[in-house]
């Protein structure tokens, strides 16, 4: 049973009350089961923050030093799992101080001047996000390196290229690989432009209107290495957006990743078998002893529901929300959470995925050889060659196709006089157009994937990306 009198004497905000808080609101309220993952964030903003009280000559020196000798004490017993987090003190913020107040007396009280929890803890949130930022970018670069390595293996390895999954053009492996590095280039860019926009540091506005005492924000910006204070009190403890978007670009990772995996699980099906994924990333059936499954694929599909989930959540939560700071804010941190966990745990499965995949040329090659892969190509030659308007060329391949389809055989397998009874000007350079190394060789636009170009795009692609 909760000592309902002992927990409203040891709760910062008891004075007005003269009784206790419910048992079951307690339990509502409190949010130490997952904000104690902020106590690095949280620890270095007050150390930051009451070096600049002593600063402004609000404390003392004497204090302040007492306050970061605690701090750090404190800091020190988490890490080795000696620091007792207490329910009924609701918070990270409240845990700590109240164990400063335990070490080091009357000191430990006069870190929370010219502060409120609202403005410390979207600046703990801010700071662990912004290294949250550069541990995903920096995965993404180790899974662009893994892809270009793949890409540069395979940068004439010839496939079809698809669309509605079905045969389109001819493509090199490397090519296809190289989308995905562009994608995740684009990621990247974003998370940065993320980390840039939120950089701002939030201590100093208080509860919502800012402080009376004459305390220095710059400073404490600058000692928590944001580029400036924000520029307006209210707005510092209302606003998540940082947060939304930090979420969404998450978001997109994921839907990024959840592609390129469908791709794998569809290329490593008996259907295709294109690519086989490493042992150590499938695993197999509890009754069919034959099965390979690509779980760490399906899986990464999967976590992308997950993470558009948690941006969902977020943003239907501030939608309703007025200025300045709702306990709702509270239900912010969750989703946070979970996303950075399983957005990184994805990543390096991808990176892994990636680099134990071994191509099978041989099927893909064979792959490329049906569906009719450079009909395109034989529209381009009669347009180029013979002088017809591509739409009346568009016309007489489509009827060439039904040709084909007719004597079930490919292109290049109909015959100069099967070919001249459907468009009589068509000649002997026509089988030359329509052969699947001609149709690769001739797609030199830039971006293209003519294996020449893939090659200067891979070099583009490191220098650009790693």
């Amino acid at each position: 049973m909760v000592n309902r009198k002992k927990i409203s004497k040891s709760v910062m905000w008891g004075g007005r009350f003269e009784g206790a808080s419910s048992e079951h609101l307690i339990k509502l309220n409190a949010s130490i089961n997952f904000d104690k993952n902020l106590y690095i964030q949280d620890i270095e903003g007050s150390i930051a923050h009451a070096e600049m009280l002593s600063k402004q000559k609000i404390i003392l020196k004497k204090d302040f030093l007492e306050i970061k000798s605690g701090l750090l004490k404190i800091k020190k017993e988490i890490e080795t799992n000696k620091f007792k987090f207490k329910t009924e003190l609701e918070d990270i913020h409240m845990n700590i101080e109240n164990r400063l107040i335990e070490l080091i007396g009357d000191s430990g009280k006069k870190l929370h001047t010219a502060r409120s929890r609202n403005d410390q803890v979207v600046t703990d949130i801010k700071i662990w996000i912004r290294k949250d930022l550069d541990q995903i970018m920096d995965l993404i670069k180790d899974l662009q390196v893994k892809l270009i390595d793949q890409a540069e293996r395979n940068y004439n390895t010839l496939m079809p290229g698809y669309t509605h999954l079905q045969v389109a053009q001819p493509i090199t492996f490397g090519h296809q690989l190289l989308a995905y590095v562009e994608m995740f280039g684009r990621d990247k860019t974003r998370l940065q432009d993320c980390k840039n926009r939120m950089n701002e540091c939030p201590l100093g506005s208080a509860a919502l209107a800012g402080t009376s005492y004459p305390i220095d924000r710059n400073f404490v910006a600058k000692k928590l290495n944001f580029d400036s204070p924000t520029r307006n009190s209210i707005d510092s403890v209302s606003s998540r957006d940082f947060a939304v978007e930090y979420l969404s670009v998450i978001s997109l990772i994921g839907v990024n990743l959840s592609r390129i995996a469908e791709e794998l699980i569809l290329w490593s099906s008996n259907g295709f078998n294109f690519i086989k994924i490493g042992e150590e990333f499938t695993t197999g059936s509890s009754i069919m002893p034959q099965k390979r499954n690509p779980d760490a694929a399906e899986l990464i599909r999967g976590k992308s529901n997950r993470l558009i989930g948690n941006l969902v959540n977020l943003i239907s939560l501030l939608k309703g929300l007025p200025l300045a700071y709702s306990k709702d804010l509270q239900e912010d941190k969750e989703p946070i959470f979970d996303s950075s966990e399983n957005i990184k745990n994805c990543i390096v499965n991808m990176i892994g995925i990636v680099k134990s995949l071994k191509v099978n040329k041989n099927k893909m090659l064979k792959a490329l050889q049906k569906g009719f892969p450079t009909a395109t190509d034989l529209a381009d030659y009669l347009v180029t060659y013979l002088n017809i308007p591509f739409r009346d060329a568009h016309k007489i391949t489509g009827r060439i196709i039904l040709l084909a389809e007719k004597n079930d055989c490919s292109l290049d397998e109909l015959s100069l006089e099967e070919l001249k009874s459907i468009e009589p000007k068509i000649d002997n350079y026509v089988m030359k157009s329509i052969s699947i190394s001609s149709s690769i060789s001739k797609k030199t636009s830039f971006g293209g994937t003519s294996p020449r170009l893939v090659l200067k795009a891979i070099s583009d692609a490191k220098r650009r990306y790693l």
